[in-house]
């Protein structure tokens, strides 16, 4: 065995002995779903404990259809509108590049670097003065300027790797800009849209803090629900794990139906 090649043996073998340090807790909480409260509570637990269906009839039981549908709603339309609006704008950060675009991309980054928590009060009485509270439309435009930022970075640097010539030969075809858009560029760099419109609903399905603070029961969503499994007589392991899979079932679906794309959307701009 050559050194090249033991050294890529050791590099897989190290490669899944961290995936699998990644992956053992999600496994054990689905091994936890299916046991009862009883052998779950156990100390050490056991992994040859019977196997139940009782935390998942406790979750359905529980009534969690409502906040499901909201952080569907609140997710999909977020990012749905998201991709609208990052993608002319990532245009005019690279391809077609306004005056000091490098401030405007500052301009974008610096919004991450606020804590979360510092704008809570003034969007809790932006919303009770306008009379969003507890309403899945504030979540959406919350999470619209949550994600946007991201959306555009990733996507101006997929932009990025655009062939100019295939620009040209629209302009010279007289295509608008919007056609251009829509039917040039977008199908180019459709795996980084996918991988940009991933990560935003992942975002946005796992936000709590706000959902947890401007909604109470119309507008809750499934994090929210998640936290109502934790009451004043315990915590009741079985249905928390669950319920926490059930409601990650959504993201683990969106991601292996879109893993390919998503490959490909994260590599793209990482080699020029």
């Amino acid at each position: 065995m050559t050194t090249r090649t033991r050294s890529g043996t050791l590099l897989t073998v190290a490669a899944w002995l961290v995936g699998l340090i990644f992956v053992a807790p999600v496994l054990w909480m689905v091994l936890t779903s299916f046991h009862s409260e009883t052998d779950a509570a156990t100390n050490p637990p056991s992994l040859l404990a019977p196997l139940s269906l009782e935390g998942y009839r406790s979750f359905l039981d529980s009534g969690p259809w409502p906040p499901l549908l909201n952080s569907v709603t609140a997710s999909v339309l977020s990012t749905a509108l998201v991709l609208v609006l990052a993608l002319p704008a990532a245009y005019a950060l690279s391809i077609r590049p306004v005056r000091k675009w490098s401030d405007v991309l500052f301009f974008l980054l610096s919004t991450k670097m606020l804590p979360l928590v510092a704008g809570l009060l003034p969007i809790y009485l932006f919303a009770q003065v306008t009379g969003l509270l507890d309403t899945v439309w504030l979540l959406i435009l919350l999470y619209t300027a949550m994600n946007l930022p991201i959306a555009i970075w990733m996507l101006r640097s997929f932009l990025a790797e655009v062939p100019v010539e295939m620009l040209e030969a629209a302009q010279v075809d007289g295509a608008s800009l919007s056609r251009t858009l829509r039917e040039v560029i977008a199908p180019v760099i459709m795996p980084g849209i996918a991988a940009a419109g991933l990560i935003c609903f992942i975002f946005s399905w796992n936000e709590l803090l706000f959902a947890r603070v401007l909604t109470s029961t119309v507008a809750s969503t499934a994090p929210v629900f998640l936290t109502g499994f934790v009451t004043s007589q315990g915590l009741f392991l079985a249905q928390v794990c669950a319920a926490s899979f059930a409601v990650s079932l959504p993201v683990l679906a969106a991601g292996f139906a879109a893993q390919d794309k998503l490959v490909q959307g994260l590599s793209m701009g990482a080699v020029r």
